[in-house]
């Protein structure tokens, strides 16, 4: 059964930081692009990083680039997401996807697989 499992989220002041993983089982991510996704309260889901099937593609969305850094451990079967200087409206449920090799569907925000979500409160 393929299942991706996101973990690491919380509560977090303004300017912290918080690590997200998202981790596979049922399938090996080595031939799969990966994607985190954020739906804040009220709105719709958005795109946030990518990363292709072996870490050669990255993509970030404007808000995050340049705080946000996404990697890959094909040996754990896991993706990261390090999140950095974190500001209120990065709140939200945030979402890890998978598609094979590429992130075109990460694009359209429509991957193949997605996990349950977990949630990043950023507030003081």
């Amino acid at each position: 059964q393929v299942q991706l499992v996101e973990s690491g989220g919380g509560l977090v002041q303004p300017g912290g930081s918080l690590r997200l993983s998202c981790a596979a089982s049922g399938f090996t991510l080595d031939t799969s692009a990966i994607g985190w996704f954020r739906q804040a309260p009220g709105k719709e889901r958005v795109g946030v990083a990518c990363i292709n099937y072996n870490g050669a593609a990255i993509d970030y969305s404007d808000s995050v680039r340049g705080r946000f850094t996404i990697s890959r451990d094909n040996a754990k079967n896991m993706v990261s997401l390090q999140m950095n200087n974190l500001k209120p409206e990065d709140t939200g449920v945030y979402y890890c996807a998978s598609e094979p090799y590429s992130c075109a569907g990460y694009i359209r925000n429509s991957m193949d697989y997605w996990g349950k979500g977990t949630l990043v409160t950023v507030s003081s």
